[in-house]
């Protein structure tokens, strides 16, 4: 048996954690041969360790073949000791009546702690993913603490995006989800995020000749995209735990496997595309080792994206400003 991947996720008791843990656990995020052992960070409150006890225990349960050991706690460095990937998927939610910039506060106290954590516990070469919102400036700031980690080891997840912008457009066009190719997010995991139809394939041919409807991407296609996570809190009263884990498995499964396909991820911006130097933006790359992208930099936008992207990269201005003083 090969040796066992140690991957920790924060937030585990959780609702996305507990769409996600089992699809890891099975295989799916890492591979069908590749065994892996399981770290569950939550926080130190009594009634959330027990339940995350009781998320272990449907673990053990399950007899997954490939997984070797679970540990639960609610300290940083036991979770993230020699790991080799760390998925950030617990924050503060957005309560009633908060306003964004406290939000990015609260958070990036957590993300602070979770940074340092990781740069002194993990294993060398080890990679992170932030999902908890708002992820671009979390990573930002987790990264911000490394010393020994490269700041390239911790991405963003905008593969939601991604993944919804690719059901959209195959929904438009009446054809299955594989058709549609390319599909590229730039910018922000938020509502001012640019989902790239203008690159994107279907079927093999631009998505702007097979969906000819101009006003229904820009006014309908855009905003449904930008705004689902919204729509589906409003429709189930909860968040969308099983879509995030989806794309999470989507996120790791990618950047872990080598490949010419080109897909979204957050990374530290050196100045392509628009972006300021330093922020965390959505851009297309490619997997050229496990957990190693490159950038793809040769899309060229018109001036309707190229707004879009202006948009989004002034929203990642103003939340790093938001957060000067966590940095």
């Amino acid at each position: 048996m090969a040796t066992p991947l140690r991957v920790a996720v924060t937030g585990a008791a959780g609702q996305i954690g507990y769409a996600l843990l089992p699809r890891i656990a099975a295989g799916e995020m890492f591979g069908k041969d590749q065994p892996v052992e399981l770290r569950l960070l939550e926080i130190p409150v009594e009634q959330v360790q027990k339940a995350l006890k009781g998320v272990a225990m449907e673990l053990d349960d399950c007899a997954f073949p490939l997984l070797t050991k679970v540990v639960c706690t609610d300290d940083p460095a036991e979770a993230f000791g020699d790991v080799d990937w760390a998925l950030l998927v617990g924050s503060k939610p957005r309560g009633p009546g908060m306003e964004r910039a406290d939000l990015l506060k609260d958070n990036g106290k957590i993300f602070i702690q979770q940074g340092k954590a990781l740069d002194e516990s993990a294993a060398d070469g080890a990679k992170a993913v932030v999902v908890g919102n708002p992820c671009n400036t979390n990573a930002m700031i987790a990264a911000n603490q490394f010393t020994r980690l490269p700041r390239e080891a911790i991405t963003a997840m905008t593969r939601l995006d991604q993944n919804r912008a690719a059901s959209q457009l195959a929904q438009k066009a009446g054809v299955p989800v594989t058709e549609v190719d390319d599909i590229v997010i730039f910018g922000n995991h938020s509502p001012t995020m640019f989902a790239d139809y203008f690159h994107a394939t279907i079927g093999g041919k631009p998505a702007t000749d097979v969906i000819t409807d101009t006003a229904w991407l820009e006014n309908d296609f855009l905003p449904t995209v930008g705004k689902r996570g919204a729509a589906i809190i409003e429709a189930r009263g909860l968040s969308s735990a099983m879509s995030a884990a989806n794309a999470l498995i989507d996120h790791v499964k990618s950047l872990y496997t080598p490949s010419d396909d080109v897909h979204s991820i957050c990374v530290p911006s050196d100045g392509t595309y628009g972006f300021a130097d330093g922020v965390w933006a959505s851009v297309p790359v490619k997997t050229t080792a496990p957990g190693e992208f490159e950038v793809q930099k040769d899309f060229v936008h018109n001036e309707f994206a190229q707004g879009k992207i202006d948009a989004s990269n002034k929203e990642l201005v103003e939340e790093r400003e938001t957060v000067s003083e966590l940095l």
